[in-house]
């Protein structure tokens, strides 16, 4: 798996156990398919229709949809697997670099070694570890335009830092000894950590903002010294916004020694998906964060209340029962620096002070959220508490109506996580396109955050996180004390109202068609995902015999789609049937449920985004089970619609245990509606995608190639599993770099049709 797989589950509460797999084992596939079972008692609470302004009643069954439309189809052949250290597409498709880690926004600092001699804080160099992206035209006062325009800016996120040991000369230091790698989630041996080499790994965090257009000879390449190039880093100083009626607080669980008051915070981390508002904002998803603090070994609990809450999230993790046994990662907090600022001590979480505002024992309560940045202004980016804290991986708007709420789907990117939604209490109004972080405050401030349940029966509701809800305001596992505990602990009051645990929620896509919403299910692992523990939207646990050869759980994941009842985005029912099932080609039919081939098989999905101009659904993956035959890819599908399939069996076996379990799944593609349409260099992920506005243009990130490099350790050199982009000429060659790509036909025209 990649390093940005979590392997630890930190949920452990009861949802989904074993009363209803009781109930999934005594119903036949007859009654399945009649609908014939009810929701569980938790569903016929009243206060939550009361909550949500919707009925009581269940969600009906998917109806039978209509054959897809007539619409495009794909007009490439698809390509073969690939384990070659370079990007493979189709016949009549090339690629280029726009810009990679570490190239230079301005021509005041040198350009990008390559070797890791760089001696700036890469405040103002291209991040690291490309991921969610976006497109942003610019009209001619200097402001976002929906349409096209001769100016524009692409902004992303930038991951994690498990590849930071190329940044330096040889590898990471500690403790005066160089050659480390730390991996996010290994823990590091104490040493004190070089000053430089901590600022660059915090600051190569974040987002970048680069103008791009084409050049003389028509190539997209990015703009050296834009007055819009920009960074947002692990320091930048953030805006803490939420609910009026709660904000004050909100504050309160923000409160350090940086902010007194609890109204700002520093810095953004591991921003993976991402969301683009319909004002023209972006949305950077922070997700695996929580394994950046550290609680110096012997340092005691802060309370236990705090415990609980660090223990859902993964945060410095140390035993409700007393005091830290092991340091957390990267070192961040281990320099020799007394800066002034903290910018170091910040990430030790342990309480020294006598109060909250005399340290930073509540500098973790300041990540987790949906990041708003203007990408057009300097102003200060802001953290949207009332969208929940978690490991958010997108923030995907539905279709925009006039006169009605707005709703974003998030999802919580851990193993048995759920998939939320929040909804806006203001109307969408056009006249807010391009009113910037304004338009923000009025639309993700006020309104409900709700989470997913998914009944056996093919429906599902959302479930408001509310304290008025008694099963929130009752929660023994973790004691909610207002409304802004309920939204900073979502994780523990999604526990609470019992939604549904889900393979890995991560990238979320809404079909421009029709409205319909689509989330990855990456994978999971037998311990997350046994045999008797699936469900209708998790339904599968099986080996994978080759490969990795995971014993168990779901390696190769899925892809979920839903409907909202009545497309409204203030639903709080809606029909769902899984799109995809991923697998091998090879790997049988109680496997290989979607009857993938040789030039369309693929594991483990994560990046998902549907082209406004061609329909097309992009699907990336991020896979460690089938990389013995193929780097990851990008493929192309032409979606149908939620019930165009039907109900089926799954039969699991693993480890000599078997049962069954019924679901719904979507209509075959085959290969004429589903093809492999890119391969990656070796080691990389492919994530990130978004297309100009003609569509003859797409951009496409590439992940953390080499990602299974070694540290350099003793060695004179390092041992490269991959060194793109600079075996392909661009840049400095050696160590391998993430990098956006533009791909193009060569005849012109449209991609993908």
């Amino acid at each position: 798996m990649s390093h940005h797989d979590p392997e630890e589950n930190f949920n452990e509460s009861p949802n989904e156990h074993i009363q209803q797999v009781i109930e999934r084992a005594s119903m036949s596939r007859r009654n399945l398919i009649r609908g014939g079972v009810g929701l569980a008692a938790l569903s016929s609470i009243p206060f939550m229709a009361a909550c949500g302004g919707g009925s009581d009643a269940p969600a009906p069954a998917p109806a039978p949809a209509p054959a897809p439309p007539a619409g495009p189809s794909l007009g490439f052949t698809a390509i073969d697997k690939s384990l070659l250290d370079d990007v493979v597409l189709p016949a009549g498709y090339t690629y280029s670099v726009v810009h990679a880690t570490g190239d230079r926004l301005v021509s005041s600092i040198p350009a990008y070694s390559n070797t890791g001699a760089e001696t700036d804080e890469w405040t103002m160099r291209v991040g690291d570890h490309h991921d969610g992206m976006d497109l942003y035209y610019i009209n001619a006062s200097g402001r976002y335009s929906a349409t096209e325009t001769n100016r524009a800016v692409l902004v992303m996120n930038h991951e994690s830092s498990a590849d930071a040991h190329f940044f330096h000369p040889n590898g990471q230091t500690s403790g005066g000894v160089a050659g480390k790698k730390f991996s996010q989630f290994d823990s590091w041996d104490l040493g004190v950590r070089p000053e430089l080499e901590v600022l660059k790994e915090i600051n190569h965090h974040g987002v970048s903002v680069a103008e791009v257009g084409k050049n003389s000879s028509g190539r997209w390449e990015y703009k050296l010294d834009s007055l819009y190039n920009r960074r947002v880093t692990g320091q930048s100083p953030m805006r803490i916004a939420g609910p009026a009626a709660h904000l004050a607080d909100i504050r309160s669980f923000m409160v350090t020694a940086y902010d007194t008051s609890g109204a700002t915070s520093r810095g953004t981390l591991n921003n993976c998906g991402h969301g683009k508002t319909p004002w023209g904002t972006y949305l950077a998803c922070e997700e695996n964060w929580a394994a950046y603090f550290f609680m110096p070994t012997g340092s005691t609990a802060v309370d236990t209340k705090t415990q609980t809450s660090r223990q859902r999230y993964g945060v410095a993790r140390v035993p409700l029962s007393g005091t830290a046994t092991s340091a957390g990662s990267q070192g961040w907090s281990a320099t020799a620096s007394a800066a002034t600022d903290n910018r170091f001590g910040r990430w030790n979480v342990s309480a020294p002070g006598a109060t909250a505002a005399q340290d930073f024992r509540n500098e973790p309560n300041t990540f987790g959220y949906i990041v708003e940045i203007d990408p057009l202004t300097n102003g200060t980016p802001a953290k949207r508490v009332a969208m929940g804290r978690f490991a958010h991986e997108a923030a995907v708007c539905g279709l925009p109506v006039v006169g009605q709420p707005l709703a974003f789907y998030m999802g919580c990117d851990s193993r048995n996580e759920y998939i939320y939604k929040f909804v806006s209490t203001a109307v969408w109004s056009e006249a807010d396109i391009g009113g910037g972080s304004a338009a923000g405050d009025k639309y993700l401030n006020e309104g409900r955050l709700y989470v997913a349940r998914f009944n056996d029966t093919g429906s599902g509701e959302w479930i408001e996180l509310n304290i008025a809800n008694p099963l929130i305001s009752g929660y023994a596992t973790y004691v909610f004390a207002n409304q802004a505990d309920v939204l900073i602990n979502a994780r523990h009051a999604a526990d609470a109202v019992g939604a549904t645990k889900m393979d890995r929620p991560e990238w979320g896509a809404v079909n421009p068609a029709n409205g319909e919403i689509y989330f990855t299910m990456t994978n999971s692992n037998n311990a997350s995902r046994p045999v008797t523990g699936t469900n209708a939207a998790n339904p599968r646990s099986y080996t994978d015999n080759d490969g990795r050869g995971q014993v168990g759980g779901n390696p190769n994941g899925h892809i979920i789609r839903f409907r909202e009842t009545a497309g409204a985005s203030t639903a709080t029912t809606f029909a769902w049937d899984i799109f995809l099932f991923g697998a091998e080609e090879d790997a049988g039919a109680s496997i290989n449920l979607s009857g993938l081939n040789a030039k369309n098989d693929f594991s483990s999905p994560d990046g998902l985004w549907f082209s406004k101009v061609t329909g097309i659904c992009w699907i990336q993956t991020d896979d460690g089970a089938y990389t013995d035959q193929s780097n990851c890819m990008l493929l192309a599908a032409i979606p149908g619609s939620v019930g165009d399939g039907g109900a089926i069996t799954v039969n699991n076996t693993v480890a000599g245990v078997s049962g069954t379990q019924n679901t719904f799944i979507g209509a075959a593609l085959g290969e004429a509606r589903l093809r492999r349409f890119l391969v990656s260099p070796r080691g990389a992920e492919v994530t990130g995608i978004t297309e100009s506005a003609d569509g003859r243009a797409i951009f496409v990130n590439i992940q953390h190639p080499g990602e299974n490099t070694p540290a350099i350790g003793t060695n004179p050199s390092f041992t490269f599993q991959s060194q793109w982009p600079g075996n392909v000429g661009y840049g400095p060659a050696g160590r391998p770099r993430s990098a956006t790509i533009v791909i193009t036909r060569t005849d012109g025209g449209v991609i993908g049709v």
